[in-house]
């Protein structure tokens, strides 16, 4: 069989009871989380010409334009999750509470569909992660992801999984920086693709075919989208690793790469919080390769307040300054008043980010958003690395171990130290090794209460936060009231 057939067969049958519950837990943090970004940008004046332009988040009677607009909000202010590999909740989840409140769906078979995409989307973007195409530059995950949800909500056949996946992964895009952190294009990333994925779908239920074997051929989509394929990722240990639980949880809007500094930002705060610009003279953010090669892409895109919202997502300066003066970074932040505040910028001004290479080792050979391809390539990625980083880059491999024959231990761990330095010559540290919500044991244990706070600091009611944290006891009819209620506007409330 090939790679699609052997995936499309197990996610077809997979059924709830089967799934560990840890997993289930944080499938249900992250149906919540999404409904939390969802919400935000709906207050955002971005989200707000996102709802101008093609409607409402929530679309009864029109599960595919809910799913595109669902996953624009999600898109707009960089308040999305992500797993080992991709970030794909923007499909997995979006198309899944869509087609849920459709079909008529109850809380069991909702939070299948949402695992079923999961593991899917992030199997086949594991496969190509070695590429130029990582994280939400991937759009293909949502070719994937979009598939796949809607096929388990349907409860389609084998055979149009096979066909909606080998038409949809033949019109794999490819993003280009200039408009991703330049303009305002950034918000469509995944909503184009997870509209591929449900025309596709449509196609193959048609009779329309596609390419069986369209990841592993020699002209297919693994050989054209990675430099590094490991096709072997696609269907490595299913049932037994779940991508699910490698998720990584956004508790600030902006890139997963500025998270532990944000996080340092914030501590620093309270033991400085009266502080103006000029009581500073440096802030020097050490972070690993991951937020060092950030930076310096984001940077050009960075010019004072007219920047775009997705620029600012992935600068360090802003946000740390911004965590450093008010001890939080919320969507607000991102908000033609706040980015006014001259204050933020002149500190801004003042910050310095250095690479660590310790920090690099540790974040490279966690499980995400690498190290657990670089373990399944093996050897395969040693030329990928040094092109990267050099030698000292492909020597990681040395220590990287064999793949993981579980994800129960999953990391993310892109940490990060930084340094105040005062005009008075005090200098205040603060460093973090894994993140606030990032995987790692202090998520596995809080994970829910995270996105339960998250949810309700974006407008949502403790009672709808209630009823998810039970979604999978929830009927058919419930499940379509409290995703709509969950969507409500604050200002409709």
């Amino acid at each position: 069989m090939t790679l699609t057939e052997q995936l499309a067969g197990w996610a077809s049958r997979l059924t709830l009871d089967e799934i560990p519950p840890r997993v289930v837990e944080c499938a249900k943090s992250q149906v919540l989380s999404q409904l939390a970004a969802a919400r935000a940008s709906q207050e955002h004046p971005l989200g707000r010409r996102v709802t101008e332009a093609f409607g409402p988040a929530w679309q009864p009677g029109d599960p595919k334009q809910t799913a595109y607009v669902l996953a624009a909000l999600t898109m707009c202010l960089d308040f999305d999750d992500t797993m080992y590999a991709g970030h794909v909740s923007h499909s997995t989840v979006n198309v899944s509470l869509a087609y849920a409140s459709a079909l008529g769906l109850d809380g069991q078979a909702l939070l299948t569909a949402v695992i079923a995409a999961n593991e899917c989307a992030a199997r086949m973007t594991a496969a190509a992660t070695l590429g130029q195409l990582r994280g939400q530059t991937a759009v293909h995950t949502h070719l994937a992801g979009a598939v796949a949800a809607r096929s388990r909500s349907e409860a389609a056949s084998v055979e149009q999984w096979v066909q909606a996946w080998g038409i949809a992964l033949a019109m794999a895009s490819w993003p280009l920086t200039r408009a991703f952190m330049g303009s305002d294009a950034k918000v469509l990333t995944a909503s184009v693709p997870v509209r591929v994925g449900l025309d596709a779908c449509d196609a193959a239920a048609a009779g329309l075919r596609g390419a069986p074997d369209i990841l592993e051929h020699p002209d297919g989509f693994l050989a054209r989208v990675a430099s590094v394929p490991v096709p072997e990722a696609v269907t490595r240990g299913l049932g037994e690793r779940w991508h699910t639980e490698t998720l990584s949880f956004k508790v600030y809007p902006g890139c997963a790469y500025i998270d532990a500094a944000v996080d340092c930002a914030v501590a620093l705060h309270r033991e400085l919080p009266s502080l103006r610009p000029e009581e500073v003279m440096e802030i020097r953010v050490h972070g690993s390769i991951f937020t060092v090669g950030m930076e310096l892409r984001s940077a050009p895109f960075v010019v004072g307040p007219d920047s775009s919202v997705s620029a600012l997502n992935f600068s360090v300066g802003y946000n740390v300054a911004t965590a450093l003066l008010t001890g939080a970074l919320t969507p607000a932040d991102f908000a033609r008043e706040r980015l006014g505040d001259q204050r933020r910028w002149a500190l801004a001004a003042k910050v310095r980010v250095e690479h660590d290479w310790a920090l690099t080792r540790r974040a490279v050979l966690a499980t995400a958003p690498l190290g657990e391809a670089l373990r399944q390539a093996g050897d395969r990625a040693a030329d990928w690395l040094r092109t990267m980083g050099g030698v000292q880059a492909a020597d990681l491999l040395v220590n990287a171990g064999a793949p993981a024959d579980s994800f129960e231990d999953a990391e993310k761990a892109i940490g990060a130290r930084v340094e105040v330095h005062l005009a008075d010559g005090r200098v205040l540290a603060h460093a973090r090794d894994i993140p606030l919500g990032a995987a790692g044991p202090q998520t596995r244990r809080a994970h829910a209460a995270l996105m339960r706070d998250k949810f309700l600091a974006c407008g949502g009611t403790a009672e709808t936060a209630d009823a998810l944290a039970e979604l999978e006891r929830l009927p058919e009819t419930e499940v379509a009231r409290t995703m709509a209620t969950a969507l409500v506007p604050r200002s409709s409330v």
